[in-house]
């Protein structure tokens, strides 16, 4: 049995406009700046916490990136700010332009799914995929996959229409 190596997670801010996004970031052991990044987007009521042990087991191979939305987590809201899945998506675009994300895809689902398909259709190109759980319930709590090409609908990982 091969042991777990568990990589090294940092844990950073950056300014998007007048918000300060708390994130963490996997730093993987294989592939270094080309390793395949994976943007983690959070449900509610969470916070990028929920994915920690996640990026335990899939961040030494993965570039794992898991922002707070503003209000959430340790990413304060700025006074009026306006809660809405398009200003969160604009925070989020305006995050993934900072980083200097030019390819990347996305873990979604709950409150991160609007606001990463909204990332998804105004950067086609950038987003490259999508992955949400789907809970078959309540016949059992093992979530199953679906996968999601961005900007191309009714495509899977494969490339094969569905």
């Amino acid at each position: 049995m091969t042991p777990l190596t568990v990589p090294r997670t940092l844990h950073r801010h950056i300014d998007v406009g007048d918000v300060r996004v708390f994130y963490r970031e996997s730093v993987p052991e294989e592939g270094g700046d080309d390793a395949p990044v994976m943007l983690l987007l959070h449900g509610f009521p969470s916070a990028s916490h929920q994915f920690r042990r996640l990026i335990d087991v899939l961040g030494a191979r993965y570039r794992l990136i898991a922002p707070d939305y503003p209000g959430f987590g340790h990413t304060e809201a700025p006074a009026g700010f306006t809660y809405s899945f398009d200003t969160l998506a604009e925070v989020m675009e305006g995050f993934v332009e900072r980083l200097g994300l030019t390819r990347f895809v996305m873990y979604v689902f709950d409150f991160g799914a609007p606001v990463g398909f909204r990332l998804a259709t105004r950067h086609p190109t950038t987003c490259r995929g999508a992955r949400r759980p789907r809970w078959r319930w309540p016949s059992t709590t093992t979530p199953t996959w679906r996968a999601t090409r961005c900007g191309r609908p009714g495509y899977a990982n494969t490339g094969r229409r569905r």
